[in-house]
């Protein structure tokens, strides 16, 4: 495409829905959890000190979110202020349909019990059985006598402790302990589960219990489950995997939806030659956007801010030359557009509008630099394809 000042090509921008592979959510989708510029202090006067900066978070119901990081990196402060057992000092939160910090001390008791809390300490009553112990939970509700010890006795013996009822704390190993506390916490059916190192007590057939309990539950019941863990093994049981360093989330990864985009783009020839770790990595960084017939994508002469990969649909190229609007050639899937921009950091050479509903994986201004600076391959294909063009 050669270079053009400027596009009067008479076709309306039209709303795109946009939706991130690697953060952020739909726009309609329903939130459990919705964490916006939430900062977090210990200490007082000189010394205080931040230990959360600027956190931004969004948790489907019914999704499993496993997050990770280095040991005082703010993980379990931000557990905490979640499930409101700390009281949210700067910025939104927003959990279950609640906010938070504006909740009175008597109304946080109450959201609390729609909460399961799962943490490293147990906290069982050592003079109760286990059965005793996870019948606790739910006796706020005043279920059915038969119906509770119908649900307790159902839940231990799927984690391994049917032969356990009737056992108390003391006569049980920390693992099992572990697993009465588990019980404990999704007994009454809670909207929300806050685990923190839930499987570091348990072997890997316990643990592997632990999780396939937790996501039929977060599946059959619209639960949602935030677990912190170090625990490499419950990765795969993770609908996104957030990471976080120094009080901040620097990643946010929709472990199914990347491997998809990974998939589809190992097989474009354009990034054939990128190594699995960077693929992998675009394949991290890409967001989906969702276009409807009829709309521009990119406009000529606009800022180039994004590099376009055609998911699926067929776009048409619009060129403005010396006042006349001529066709080029038609996009479709497994194509891209939008790299001359970023490339050359000049304007938009071409229109770029949908003609049918179309859905795109793009890659920021930034992010597209990286990949080009980290092969050799992928910039020298890139300029092959360009070049073709002209």
């Amino acid at each position: 495409m050669s270079r053009f000042r400027k596009s009067v090509v008479p076709a309306p921008v039209t709303e795109v829905t946009s939706a991130p592979a690697a953060t952020g959510v739909e726009p309609d989708a329903q939130l459990a959890v919705s964490v916006r510029e939430l900062n977090h202090f210990y200490g007082q006067g000189e010394l205080r000190k931040q230990v959360l900066f600027d956190n931004r978070l969004d948790l489907l119901r019914g999704e499993i979110v496993v997050m990770t990081g280095p040991s005082g990196s703010g993980k379990t402060t931000l557990l905490t202020l979640i499930g409101a057992l700390r009281t949210v000092q700067d910025g939104q939160l927003r959990v279950l349909d609640q906010d938070l910090h504006r909740l009175s001390a008597a109304d946080l008791v109450r959201f609390r019990q729609r909460v399961g809390f799962i943490f490293q300490t147990h906290n069982l009553f050592d003079s109760l059985t286990a059965r005793q112990n996870v019948r606790m939970a739910l006796e706020l509700g005043a279920p059915d006598a038969h119906q509770a010890n119908t649900r307790v006795d159902a839940l231990l013996t799927e984690l391994g402790l049917g032969h356990r009822l009737g056992y108390k704390p003391g006569q049980l190993s920390v693992g099992q302990r572990q697993r009465v506390a588990i019980a404990r916490a999704l007994a009454n059916f809670p909207g929300l589960v806050l685990a923190d190192e839930p499987t570091a007590a348990l072997d890997k057939q316990s643990g592997r219990d632990v999780m396939n309990l937790l996501q039929r539950t977060a599946l059959e019941q619209q639960t949602t489950v935030l677990i912190v863990t170090h625990d490499s093994r419950v990765l795969d049981a993770a609908d996104r995997i957030v990471n976080m360093v120094d009080g901040q989330i620097i990643s946010d990864v929709r472990v199914k939806e990347a491997a998809l985009v990974c998939a589809f783009l190992r097989n474009c020839p354009l990034f054939a030659s990128l190594t699995p770790g960077t693929l992998s990595s675009v394949a991290d960084k890409v967001q989906i956007e969702r276009h409807p017939a009829g709309s521009v994508v990119v406009r000529q002469g606009d800022p180039g801010d994004k590099f376009y990969v055609i998911k699926s649909g067929t776009l048409e190229v619009l060129i403005e030359e010396e006042g006349e609007v001529r066709p080029g050639k038609p996009l479709g899937s497994g194509e891209f557009f939008g790299e001359i921009a970023l490339m050359t950091g000049e304007t938009r050479t071409a229109t770029v509008r949908t003609q049918t509903e179309a859905e795109l994986y793009s890659l920021g201004k930034d992010e597209f630099q990286r990949v080009l600076d980290s092969s050799d391959s992928f910039e020298a294909e890139l300029r092959k394809v360009v070049f073709d063009r002209q």
